[in-house]
């Protein structure tokens, strides 16, 4: 997920006809959070890297490998980004990928995340500058973190529950 000065304006309530001032930064410096999530344990693990590429995602796929419980094996459900499916990643032995068809987010359930981020705590700033996205970005993740059943809401489904098979 890209968060930087150039903010997502989301929706916000106010009186019908109206139109609520909302802040705008058009400047470019960003950050990138590379999460994921267990909704069986109610757990996650993420990096905040500065760029999307092969080395964030070899970083947080060794933070996922560390955040496994011994003996156990992670799916990684992802889409098909260039750095998600390059052959240039070390891939855990306990992690398998799950890579999405194209163009089906509905499917990821990190969209569900994303989404709960920015519009809790991500979407309608201004960052004064690098290390203000950054403290943004760890901020809003611990707070989901601290929150397990809704780390589960945001992750459940059905298709992948290997224990209804």
């Amino acid at each position: 997920m890209r968060i930087g000065q150039k903010t997502q304006r989301t929706r916000v309530w106010a009186r019908r006809g109206t139109r609520p001032r909302q802040v705008c930064d058009l400047r470019t410096g960003c950050a990138y959070l590379f999460g994921a999530i267990c909704p069986e344990r109610r757990t996650g693990a993420a990096v905040v890297m500065q760029r999307a590429d092969t080395e964030g995602m070899q970083h947080h796929l060794d933070e996922i490998s560390a955040n496994v419980s011994p003996g156990a094996h992670a799916v990684l459900v992802l889409d098909q980004a260039g750095w998600h499916t390059t052959g240039k990643l070390r891939k855990p032995d306990n992690i398998t990928l799950l890579p999405l068809p194209p163009r089906s987010p509905e499917l990821n359930p990190a969209e569900n995340v994303w989404e709960y981020l920015r519009g809790r705590w991500l979407s309608n700033h201004v960052f004064a500058d690098y290390d203000a996205i950054l403290d943004a970005v760890c901020d809003a993740w611990n707070r989901l973190i601290a929150e397990p059943d809704r780390i589960q809401s945001l992750g459940a489904r059905t298709w992948a529950n290997c224990s209804q098979a």
